[in-house]
């Protein structure tokens, strides 16, 4: 069997931009049965059953946000520094849905020299691919002063988070949470909503790109828990900063949503004398499994139960940097809290759960989908892809076939596309999926000793095999009911094999989702059913965010320094 190789060394009337596949709807007025404490497998006329990729609740709902995306300074660990916001906060407002709503979310420009657009990571824009907020593939960027309105539905659920795609910006702060209620795989009391784990510096992301392009990722001098945690100056031991807290209550369940946007930090969370029951991996229910540390890499998102087993006591939450693949100056003082008394502030004097020292995935065994889903041993697509470490005048970049890939903020590939324009230059590296209703496997692998996160835009993909070492043709790969997410970890010195449905029509970037890496070129894009794209398209709103991006770079002399990504 051959398979593609890619070989590597962010209430009002909705806004229709283009109709979304048909699924199927219900008004029924009367629902079969609550979702509640004791039934979070229910979700009215549906449930965990519900097959999420054809079926979607008719809420009639719109949920609306207005973002604007600011200059501003913060101190999440007590070092002031420049950030970018959106409405003045990091992270930024959660965008809150029930499965089936329609999102609506204006965003404005107000800083003063920097374009910016958000991408919904992990929606799948179902027929909505102009609302994927990719500057270069999607849209333009939105330029200083302009505004742009993204409309998507909600079409799964679950947790994940929003973030600039505009160059690094997303790790100065331009990200937040998104929360899709709807059923789940088992019971809880509390949903506490996201749970942010970051990495920090104190210079802007900017400045650590230019140094990871030049010489290989920087150290990272802190992480954060939610937004928050103490540093140590090295030179006047003066401690800055606070660190997160959650208050429990003996027998309550709570559900705790886990996203890792850090830009380059492979965690692995736990807390001291709980046990996590984990009950979804990024947009997809699970058949939950228990465990006391959850391996997350970059992008992704666990969803998970954590049981007050206790009755007292103060107890460290853990987020741990795994250093096989992660470089920070305070791996161990990545710390929150968790009280059973909200007036103690006595620091915890638990003991941490022995854990391992790895950037692999959660085992594959582990991560069942709740919803059964065989993927195809028949497939028609064939894509030969290498992508490897070079060094070339100018710093380090990510290639792929000998590339790396680069497009034009100004001419993203969907006016490209609307323009009838198929003269894709190599960098744009572009992979044509023409066909629709077809499975596509891809082969991923690396000689490189260090692990990455695989993502991909518009899509699920089943993951039907991971490990070290090169992939062959005797590889098991696991089709059945195979693990299914939007990212994924390649492993150090090792393989992944994933696999997706073309079903949906759109321009989708797969990437790495280390920040430096996705700048440095580590991307390809998947057209897909491409003659079907223009009649799902706002061209008149594509065009009018260009004009205005153009006029803005003309007139400040902009040059793009990266992949466009």
């Amino acid at each position: 069997m051959h398979f593609p190789s890619l070989l590597a060394g962010l209430v009002a009337c909705p806004i229709v931009f283009a109709a979304p596949k048909p699924v199927s709807h219900s008004n029924t007025l009367s629902k079969r049965c609550t979702n509640s404490a004791s039934d979070r497998s229910c979700w009215g006329d549906y449930d965990t059953s519900t097959n999420y990729y054809t079926t979607v609740p008719d809420t009639g709902v719109t949920r609306e946000y207005w973002f604007d995306v600011q200059n501003g300074t913060a101190s999440p660990d007590g070092i002031e520094r420049v950030v970018l916001t959106v409405n003045g906060t990091v992270p930024g407002p959660t965008i809150i849905a029930d499965w089936g709503d329609t999102v609506v979310v204006h965003v404005s420009n107000s800083m003063s020299n920097n374009g910016t657009g958000i991408h919904f990571h992990g929606v799948r824009q179902n027929y909505t691919n102009q609302m994927d907020g990719v500057p270069s593939i999607t849209q333009c960027p939105i330029a200083p002063g302009d505004s742009f309105t993204y409309t998507w539905r909600a079409t799964q659920y679950g947790s994940s988070w929003y973030h600039s795609h505009f160059s690094v910006q997303a790790w100065d702060g331009v990200f937040g949470g998104i929360t899709i209620n709807g059923p789940a795989t088992a019971d809880y009391d509390e949903d506490l909503g996201n749970l942010f784990l970051n990495d920090w510096s104190h210079e802007t992301a900017d400045v650590l790109a230019l140094q990871a392009a030049a010489s290989g990722p920087p150290t990272m001098p802190n992480c954060l828990i939610n937004g928050t945690n103490v540093y140590t100056d090295t030179t006047t031991e003066v401690e800055t900063g606070s660190r997160f807290e959650q208050t429990f209550v003996a027998g309550t369940k709570y559900r705790i949503r886990l996203v890792n946007g850090a830009a380059d930090t492979h965690f692995r969370f736990t807390i001291d004398n709980h046990t996590m029951e984990v009950i979804a991996m990024d947009f997809v229910p699970i058949v939950p499994y228990n465990a006391t540390d959850i391996s997350i890499g970059m992008g992704q998102r666990y969803d998970i139960i954590v049981t007050a087993s206790e009755t007292s006591g103060d107890y460290w939450m853990r987020a741990i940097p795994q250093e096989s693949c992660s470089d920070n100056d305070n791996v161990d003082n990545i710390l929150g809290i968790v009280r059973y008394d909200s007036t103690s502030t006595a620091d915890p004097t638990t003991t941490a759960y022995t854990t391992t020292d790895s950037c692999d995935d959660e085992a594959i065994a582990s991560l069942v989908p709740y919803l059964s889903y065989d993927v195809s041993s028949t497939y028609d697509v064939e894509n030969d892809e290498e992508v490897s470490l070079a060094i070339a005048t100018g710093g380090v970049l990510w290639e792929m076939a000998g590339t790396s890939f680069v497009s034009e903020w100004n001419y993203p590939t969907v006016l490209q596309v609307a323009e009838s324009n198929d003269t894709w230059s190599t960098d744009q590296h572009v992979v044509q999926l023409a066909t629709a209703d077809q499975w596509v496997y891809f082969v991923i692998e690396t000689t490189f000793a260090q692990a990455h996160p695989i993502h991909l835009h518009g899509h699920d993909f089943w993951v039907l095999a991971s490990g070290t070492g090169t992939y062959s043709t005797s590889t098991t790969l696991t089709t059945t009911n195979s693990p299914r997410r939007d990212v994924a970890m390649l492993p150090a010195s090792g393989f992944l094999v994933i696999a997706m449905y073309t079903d949906n029509p759109g321009a989708w970037l797969m990437h790495c989702h280390i920040a430096w890496h996705t700048a440095e070129g580590f991307a390809l894009q998947l057209l897909e059913r491409e003659s079907e794209m223009t009649a799902l398209m706002d061209v008149t709103s594509i065009n009018s965010t260009c004009a205005n991006w153009d006029t803005y770079q003309t007139d400040d002399d902009v040059v793009q320094d990266d992949s466009g990504v």
